[in-house]
């Protein structure tokens, strides 16, 4: 039996060492499912039970394993389902293919079932979307794509009509289509700055007394390079979100994250530098950067687009990050001077204390930062640590500490919720033999909770936390801080994630009391399979800025007045904390 064009697709993404996909079925797909079927000695499917799972799923897997991640759905209404974990990827820079199907070629644009033109709605979140109109045509397409996603760190989409999945190779060819004349082979490109751009940073670098340096995702493969670049300029490492792996929390150079999420030594140092590096990082909140004209900036990024785009730029340094620093160590003198670093060190310290505190708090109810504390202490030091977005997002990026070659991420740009178990699956699929955990609200894991079927079916142990207190907790402290409103909308009607879990043939354990917090995520973390721990904790503890400005203390004040229904209790917690913080 002749190849057909789905048999070729697959076959190509073979070729070009794709061996995941992250899927669901549907008939616009029937002919590709064929194909993976008849191959599944070189390619696994992983089915999900969203398409938005898969996509995220892919984006996950390729974030952690810097390799494509590639995902499939049917026509219509299953490729639209795909969009936000598309997006997700995209404004994370990682490089996804999707791969959707079509209606029939010959009834395309007739308003015939699932006619939605998916070429067409992929145009922006897809840097490369084609339409595969035959098998002469299907290899030039997935090459391009794959070399697509591979060069730009970006997501391609491919759409083929069903019925052009069954067509076999027999079919018409133009002469100028010459077979074969397209290679699956990506040559990489790492580009260096002239050598003069080099050593003009390097004189930058060279006059600052107080050097902060920003290390981004960019810099995850950076580490040595990183950690050099800080010790010969005194300089203090600060982390977005996205780049918490990029040296251990607890290395004497870095004061950890910044921005709403980060710590008040990061955001202080910031306000004092005299000097910034800004390697591998597109961190969006520009109000956290030093203001114009208070420090002399140089960045590193792959992405010359990116040069300037938050924050003015003496010297842009475009390449990838490891290998610019690499160029521009061998320049840059040694500083003896590490008072603007011993300073930074002692904030830390005390920072360190304050989150100790918070972390080990014994009052009731059950504190979200407890559990995100406890567990630090029990994660291999190999972990990849999958995290939700919400007020969740807040006591991972404080009370979870990376160490040795654990791995972190989020959904860093887009901020998008239920990324967590999908991302989480995309992670243990890919790294088998590594401790996985789902670190998430009670809001977003709700949105894609059927995904711990996928846990289950593929028998892959995941530890999922869920942190319930039956609110959208991170929104109801933006209407109350930023807008000045009482809460609303925002209650959630709360779920039996325990007896949600058994449902689904995972394990269960639910705590709400912080002395029994360790004895039960232990108990969890050595399940063999995957697990729920509920953790019922306080929905009035306020994840708040490492800095409190005077206008969010204002907008958080007139909230109560205006009848935020459980102001006492919001209140009697908020002063609780900052009476530990000056004890």
């Amino acid at each position: 039996m002749a190849d057909t064009v789905a048999d070729m697709l697959i076959e190509r993404l073979i070729h070009w060492g794709v061996d995941t996909v992250f899927a669901l079925p549907g008939d616009g797909i029937n002919g590709l499912f064929e194909a993976l079927r008849t191959r599944q000695d070189r390619i696994r499917l992983v089915q999900v039970r969203h398409e938005e799972a898969a996509a995220f799923a892919a984006c996950g897997y390729a974030k952690f394993t810097r390799r494509l991640g590639v995902c499939m759905a049917t026509s219509g209404p299953g490729g639209l389902h795909l969009l936000n974990g598309l997006y997700d990827a995209k404004f994370d820079g990682q490089h996804v293919l999707a791969i959707t199907g079509h209606t029939f070629h010959d009834l395309i644009g007739t308003h015939y079932q699932q006619d939605v033109d998916l070429d067409k709605v992929f145009m922006d979140v897809a840097a490369y979307s084609e339409r595969v109109m035959g098998p002469a045509h299907v290899c030039n397409v997935v090459d391009q794509a794959v070399k697509t996603s591979l060069a730009r760190r970006a997501v391609s989409h491919i759409t083929i009509p069903k019925d052009i999945q069954d067509w076999t190779q027999d079919g018409h060819r133009s002469t100028t289509n010459i077979p074969q004349h397209s290679g699956d082979l990506f040559a990489e490109a790492f580009p260096l700055p002239p050598p003069a751009q080099i050593r003009q940073a390097a004189d930058i670098i060279d006059t600052g007394e107080r050097v902060a340096i920003l290390a981004g995702r960019g810099c995850l493969d950076a580490r040595n390079e990183v950690l050099e670049l800080a010790e010969k300029v005194g300089g203090v490492i600060i982390k977005p979100l996205l780049g918490k792996a990029v040296v251990p929390d607890d290395n004497p150079y870095t004061t950890g994250g910044i921005g709403l999420l980060g710590t008040a030594p990061s955001q202080e140092t910031l306000e004092e530098c005299d000097t910034l590096i800004i390697a591998g990082s597109s961190f969006p909140y520009i109000e956290f950067y030093p203001k114009p004209g208070q420090a002399r900036t140089v960045q590193i990024d792959i992405d010359p687009v990116r040069i300037g785009l938050r924050h003015p730029v003496e010297v842009g340094l475009t390449g990838r990050c490891s290998d610019v620093l690499r160029a521009l160590l061998p320049l840059i003198h040694q500083k003896t001077d590490r008072r603007f670093l011993k300073t930074a060190q002692e904030r830390m310290r005390s920072w360190n204390d304050l989150m100790e505190e918070r972390g080990t708090r014994p009052d009731m109810p059950l504190k979200p930062q407890v559990v995100a504390h406890e567990l630090n202490h029990l994660l291999d030091d190999d972990a990849i640590i999958c995290c939700d977005t919400g007020s969740v997002t807040t006591w991972a990026a404080r009370h979870i500490h990376m160490r040795g070659t654990m791995q972190f991420s989020v959904s860093g740009t887009l901020a998008s919720m239920a990324n967590g178990l999908p991302y989480s699956i995309g992670a243990a699929i890919a790294f088998p033999g590594r401790q996985v955990i789902c670190f998430a609200g009670d809001g977003g894991f709700s949105m894609l909770m059927g995904e711990m079927a996928t846990l289950v079916k593929y028998e892959l142990p995941v530890k999922v936390i869920v942190l319930k207190n039956n609110v959208l907790g991170m929104i109801k402290w933006e209407q109350m801080a930023f807008e000045g409103n009482p809460q609303f909308g925002v209650q959630l009607q709360p779920i039996d994630f325990t007896a949600y879990a058994r449902a689904c043939g995972a394990a269960g354990y639910t705590v709400d009391e912080p002395q029994k917090v360790e004895a039960v995520l232990r108990e969890a973390l050595a399940h063999p399979g995957p697990a729920i721990v509920e953790a019922v904790v306080d929905p009035n503890e306020p994840p708040l800025p490492g800095k409190i400005t005077t206008e969010q203390a204002w907008q958080f004040a007139k909230s109560l007045v205006r009848g935020q229904r459980d102001r006492w209790d919001i209140l009697k917690t908020v002063v609780e904390n900052k009476i530990r913080e000056v004890i």
